[in-house]
């Protein structure tokens, strides 16, 4: 895909990707226990829909534009949909969060970030961006270092986010290799994976190696504004999530029928199944 993020901030991809962050981070924190929440390739954390790189583009108006003027939205959506609302008091969509900022709001107090990026502007930008939380760490390396380097956390919970710009053709096999190393450091953790919808070949391969990989179940969403059938674009966006907290695929089947109706270009459509599904002992 070779991009900045910057260039597809608050696109369709970005607003599948948030909405399901911002549940898996409601959905754990249920329990008064802390969890720490941790980025491989966090980004700058705050993006300008307004500024160059995004309007050159302009994607966020057929993504996160369409939620922000959408009528009765889902009570599922609020939590996303009302951090943007807070970083644009004045009512004009300008501001975005990357994964990095919408976890550090939705967050709680007794919880922990470990952000990393691994480019040292981007990196630089994060840890200005994050200036002032003492509850995030911001790390400067690989991101598919992450899991060794990070887990197991010293709370009992994690959720780690696996979001790579997809720029080498070996990513989603990283990706795999990332997955079972995280689930054989911190069998418990909740690991959420996103990734591109355009070769569907390439995505065969990678199924196929998620489903042998260490996951005990593994939870399959995806989101589509176009037909699969066109290899040269983002025909839409999908996760992965592993150890997926208990009322999140009831959540999922009601919310993303409404989500593929708003985002959809030339064709909306969605899909959830289990590459895993959990072993009965």
């Amino acid at each position: 895909m070779n991009y900045r993020h910057a260039f597809h901030a608050g696109n369709h991809a970005d607003v599948m990707k948030h909405y399901v962050l911002s549940r898996l981070i409601a959905l754990l924190s249920r329990k008064e226990a802390p969890f720490a929440y941790l980025d491989s390739h966090a980004g700058i954390g705050l993006y300008d829909l307004r500024g160059d790189q995004a309007s050159r583009t302009g994607e966020w108006l057929e993504g996160i534009a369409r939620l922000w003027q959408a009528k009765d939205v889902p009570d599922p959506l609020l939590d996303y949909l009302e951090v943007i609302r807070a970083m644009n008091p004045d009512g004009e969509l300008r501001h975005y969060p990357g994964s990095p900022e919408l976890a550090r709001l939705l967050t709680r107090e007794q919880d922990r970030l470990h952000l990393n990026e691994k480019h040292p502007e981007d990196g630089r930008l994060l840890k200005e961006n994050m200036h002032g939380d003492r509850r995030v760490a911001v790390h400067l390396g690989e991101g598919w270092y992450v899991p060794r380097a990070l887990l197991p956390t010293r709370e009992k919970r994690a959720l780690l986010l696996i979001d790579p710009p997809f720029e080498q053709a070996d990513e989603m096999e990283r990706c795999v290799e990332s997955l079972s190393e995280a689930i054989g450091r911190m069998r418990q953790a909740v690991v959420a994976i996103w990734y591109p919808i355009k070769d569907l070949r390439q995505l065969r391969r990678f199924f196929s190696g998620l489903e042998k990989s260490k996951a005990p179940k593994l939870l399959r969403v995806e989101l589509y504004v176009h037909s699969t059938d066109e290899p040269t674009r983002l025909n839409g966006s999908g996760l992965v999530i592993s150890n997926p907290p208990w009322g999140l695929e009831e959540e999922l089947q009601q919310i993303l029928p409404w989500l593929a109706k708003l985002l959809g270009q030339t064709q909306g459509g969605w899909r959830m199944d289990w590459l895993i599904e959990e072993q009965s002992a």
